[in-house]
């Protein structure tokens, strides 16, 4: 079979749109590459370090992402996208312009006979109640009307502002590995795994490249970032690898 790949937290537009701009010259070129013999492509989440859908205007940039997203979609190679915890205010921009159906939690997929269950992972897991309580505020509906009413040029500056200064909305974090007692989502794995067998539980959201063992013939994998690793998942039909991307 074809490969699938995985890439997750390439935060567009932090800190600034000028310095995050060769960040997005490397991932197209890394769409570039990986088109030649992708059987699908997922995106899990923080696309962009800040994203809201007004209903008639989006944060302007990343014209060349969306335009090679768009071109390797018309060409019949299925994307899919996870929100995450900066690009949560999605709707249905990616779905209407690109044909990218958009998710907002977790969903299954089987390739080759090998099951995933594929999310962004933030808000999962024990732990990280600040945030959960956060996320409740930000997903509720009378808080994105609130939000609509403020004039983009304000609006956008502002959660920008907000997305790159405060780790609690950013999701930042320690990136040593903590121990598997410690790493919340790895503690979610196991507790999925609990009433149903996956082959592979692939998230991002944590920054941290890796593949750890969950269970028998299962693993949690972890996509790591495009800000400090440049890191991507990539499953052959047989066996799932983490690589990082160089051009």
């Amino acid at each position: 079979m074809k490969k699938v790949y995985f890439a997750s937290d390439q935060h567009f537009g932090a800190p600034t749109a000028e310095s995050s701009f060769p960040r997005e010259q490397k991932f197209v070129a890394w769409l570039d590459e990986v088109k030649k013999d992708a059987e699908a492509i997922f995106l899990l989440g923080d696309l962009f370090d800040f994203w809201f859908e007004y209903k008639t205007v989006v944060p302007k940039g990343f014209v060349r992402v969306l335009g090679k997203l768009a071109e390797i979609r018309d060409s019949g190679i299925p994307i899919y996208f996870f929100v995450g915890n900066h690009d949560l205010w999605m709707d249905d921009y990616l779905e209407k312009e690109l044909n990218i159906p958009v998710y907002h939690d977790n969903q299954e997929f089987t390739f080759n006979g090998k099951t995933f269950l594929i999310g962004h992972g933030d808000g999962k897991g024990p732990g990280d109640l600040g945030y959960k309580r956060m996320k409740k505020v930000f997903t509720n509906p009378f808080s994105k009307w609130l939000f609509r009413w403020l004039h983009p040029d304000i609006g956008v500056r502002l959660a920008q502002y907000l997305s790159v200064k405060n780790k609690l909305i950013s999701g930042e974090s320690d990136v040593k590995f903590l121990g598997e007692e410690n790493e919340w989502l790895i503690l979610y794995a196991k507790r999925k795994l609990e009433t149903k067998h996956y082959n592979y539980l692939v998230f991002g959201h944590r920054h941290l490249p890796m593949i750890h063992s969950v269970g028998e013939n299962s693993d949690y994998v972890n996509l790591g970032d495009w800000i400090s690793y440049f890191t991507y998942g990539v499953f052959d039909g047989e066996k799932f690898e983490i690589k990082t991307f160089e051009n």
